[in-house]
């Protein structure tokens, strides 16, 4: 089992930054993806980031270059550091992770933290 634990998020004005970080406890070893999702009210989950083991980032469409995302494997950590927010960008970020256990394939996700961008 794997647990995720985000911090950072808040209120930021449009055109600002913000940083994320979330950390994973248990069986770090077994992760292979770390990421993040975000979703806004009435909208569907949509991919932010997702970063393999070797460091490699896949970007949804909508990040056009604002955001960077990256891990440190032997922490156990995902980290996004977002620039050039804009209203739409507000959401619940989700910390993602999947990794193998049990036999299988399996998906973790962390509580979420809101990301507001207001003037």
């Amino acid at each position: 089992q794997v647990q995720l634990v985000e911090s950072g998020g808040g209120l930021v004005q449009p055109g600002g930054s913000l940083s994320l970080s979330c950390a994973a406890s248990g069986s770090i070893l077994s992760i292979y993806l770390m990421g993040w999702y975000r979703q806004a009210p009435g909208m569907q989950r949509e991919r932010v980031a997702v970063v393999n083991s070797g460091g490699v980032a896949n970007y949804g469409d909508f990040v056009k270059g604002r955001f960077t995302a990256s891990r440190d494997n032997g922490k156990g950590t995902v980290y996004l550091e977002m620039n050039g927010l804009d209203f739409e960008d507000t959401a619940v970020y989700y910390c993602y992770a999947a990794g193998y256990g049990n036999g299988g394939e399996n998906v973790y996700w962390g509580q979420g933290t809101q990301v507001t961008v207001s003037s």
